[in-house]
């Protein structure tokens, strides 16, 4: 049975469309629609409820060791208040999820992990820890708000002070406050525009939410569901486990490399990957050139041949045109190559192009 977020029946009020997700009833769309909550966040703002993410706490002495051996990225850098992309991998290399970590202290970090990947990756990690660590998931004790879109900075200045609004992409402020409200203020997202993510407590959830509401109304802030955030996420070409990444696609495949760092620690799953860093396939950018919108799973061919498969599609608002990701042979990945995608059996003609399809203006 799938669980409630705190703002549930903010979502209902509204008449979000409610759909299951990762265990939880969250709303897909609400009445503006995707379309219309897609261009929102391009051009002005977006409010999502991501209350459904993990959040998982490993505390100690040996609390970075633990997560050079767990993770792949080096998180020896780090200062307090800064975040990290990195992956987690089982031992032939395979992507167990990837997730974010944000230092806390020397001693201490917070993990963000994907909501659907929760409870298996408490288990994995609780499972390889060594040494003094203390581990504690508390997912169900904060609640997630994402404010996303170019006037995101203006809304949250209505609401809080310079030292509570992180300057830097990938930075946090851990004790901030939001309209009177104890929040940990991350900036980062998952839509490729500027934006923060808000952490609080559940009972704080929707008196949080209503007041960026009623702050970014006059900027034309506007609640969006899980519809847009995919539209958003495959426009900035970021990837999503499940699609672009999973047990059997390993981080190179998947386009990754920058949060692998094979020269640093020893971590599990590096001896398989010291021999896939030059990949058979690769996950590329499709442009959809003729009628149709590639879904996810479509066999993707060069003269009738099968080279690889299309592993997430939409059409994007904001590009208007048909777009895709695709794993295929690294051999066949030269920009501009025309290939064709097997939809429903009817062919669709496309073309390899870089990614990613969006970025944002500096």
């Amino acid at each position: 049975m799938e669980s409630k977020t705190p703002l549930y029946n903010r979502h209902v009020a509204a008449g979000g469309k409610i759909v299951p997700f990762a265990g939880y009833l969250l709303p897909v769309q609400y009445p503006s629609g995707v379309i219309a909550e897609h261009m929102a966040v391009r051009t002005a703002a977006g409010l999502f409820d991501i209350s459904h993410m993990g959040e998982i706490i490993l505390e100690g002495k040996d609390a970075l060791a633990n997560l050079h051996h767990i993770l792949t990225n080096d998180f020896t850098g780090m200062y307090d208040g800064r975040v990290r992309y990195t992956l987690m991998c089982y031992d032939d290399g395979g992507v167990v999820d990837d997730l974010v970590v944000c230092r806390m202290s020397e001693s201490k970090y917070l993990l963000v992990v994907n909501a659907a990947n929760r409870k298996k990756d408490a288990e994995w990690i609780k499972a390889h820890l060594k040494g003094d660590v203390r581990f504690e998931d508390i997912s169900d004790h904060v609640a997630q708000i994402a404010l996303q879109g170019p006037k995101a900075p203006e809304i949250l200045k209505k609401l809080a002070g310079e030292s509570s609004i992180p300057q830097k992409y990938y930075t946090f402020v851990e004790k901030g406050a939001v309209g009177g409200i104890s929040c940990l203020v991350s900036r980062t997202g998952y839509t490729g525009e500027l934006g923060y993510e808000l952490y609080c407590a559940p009972q704080d959830a929707e008196r949080l939410w209503d007041l960026l509401l009623e702050a970014g109304r006059e900027y034309g802030l506007i609640p969006c569901g899980l519809g847009a955030r995919d539209t958003l996420r495959l426009e900035a070409a970021m990837p999503l486990y499940g699609h672009e990444m999973d047990e059997t696609i390993n981080p190179f495949e998947a386009g990754l490399s920058f949060g692998v760092k094979m020269d640093s620690h020893d971590f599990i799953g590096k001896n398989a990957l010291a021999g896939k860093i030059q990949p058979s396939r690769v996950r590329v950018g499709l442009a959809v050139t003729g009628r149709g919108i590639a879904r996810g799973g479509e066999p993707v061919l060069i003269n009738g041949k099968a080279v690889g498969k299309n592993t997430s599609g939409t059409f994007c608002p904001f590009l208007k045109s048909a777009i895709a990701m695709a794993l295929i042979d690294s051999g066949n990945t030269e920009i501009g190559t025309d290939v064709e995608l097997d939809i429903r059996g009817r062919r669709v003609a496309a073309q390899i192009t870089a990614l990613p399809f969006y970025k944002r203006a500096k």
